[in-house]
């Protein structure tokens, strides 16, 4: 049997042109609605990855993350919110995108085709057995992404995928595939809509997950986020105030301030 991509079946709505704003607006939430039932079913397969995830980073690993278009988008705005997020070094999740840092903002042209570029790209960090490699592709037939699968299989490095549609080339390469099958999109083929948001979801999931895991986290708080901007300052005094029991606000910032973490300040008293 052929594979055949659900992700480029014809929109279940037509002359999209005639509508109002209203009705285009509403049909679209009607289907964004779908997504995160979607993203419920797959939770078995994201917890397999996810484990896998967190045990090689216990071991001293990182995560890769590798994409082409708006996939590899996602993965590169996942990996760069993990260090202020969570003061993590910026080489422990990695997001890699066909055709380097200038496809993030504008398309490189048939960058995505290059079957080799996506293992030369990991190679640049001398990646091997302790890490993680995981396919970001909507299609699940991306050529960049099943290289870069291929030769991390061969070399004993542990695959997982986000993929749209099932049966996909690219979740054969998976040892944990995650399977996320929205159906076709509004716009008939952009994935960049349904298709990128259960993707997006799927990341947040993995990425807060692992964080979790790892102990950066305490309670609900992000202990351990970088003080880079007022707004952060701000919050991490009112955890120091909450986690001290200090009353004056200017004393909890400066001991915020002092130790570089709420983490750390919480810890000092």
């Amino acid at each position: 049997m052929a594979f055949e991509k659900v992700t480029e079946e014809e929109s279940r709505y037509h002359d999209l042109e005639k509508l109002s704003i209203q009705e285009i607006l509403t049909y679209m939430n009607r289907e964004d609605k779908t997504v995160p039932e979607v993203v419920a079913k797959a939770i078995p397969q994201i917890e397999k990855l996810t484990a896998a995830i967190t045990d090689k980073m216990l071991a001293g690993g990182r995560l890769f993350y590798i994409g082409a278009g708006t996939s590899g988008r996602l993965g590169v705005l996942d990996a760069s919110e993990i260090p202020p997020t969570y003061g993590m070094p910026f080489d422990l999740i990695i997001g890699l995108i066909a055709g380097g840092e200038e496809a993030i903002r504008k398309p490189i042209e048939n960058a995505e085709d290059d079957s080799e570029q996506g293992w030369a790209d990991l190679e640049k960090f001398g990646i091997d057995e302790k890490d993680v490699v995981v396919g970001i592709a909507a299609s699940g037939t991306t050529p960049y992404v099943i290289g870069a699968m291929e030769e991390s299989r061969k070399r004993g490095i542990i695959t997982g995928c986000i993929v749209c549609n099932p049966g996909s080339p690219i979740a054969a390469l998976a040892d944990f595939p995650i399977e996320v099958v929205v159906g076709p999109e509004f716009v008939t083929g952009s994935t960049r809509m349904k298709s990128g948001t259960a993707q997006k979801l799927v990341l947040n999931m993995i990425s807060t997950t692992v964080m979790i895991q790892i102990g950066r986290v305490e309670d609900n708080k992000m202990v351990n986020m970088q003080l880079t901007n007022s707004k952060l300052v701000d919050r991490g005094t009112k955890m120091v105030m909450e986690g001290t029991g200090l009353t004056d606000y200017e004393q909890a910032k400066a001991l915020l301030l002092r130790s570089g973490s709420v983490k750390k300040a919480i810890e000092s008293c």
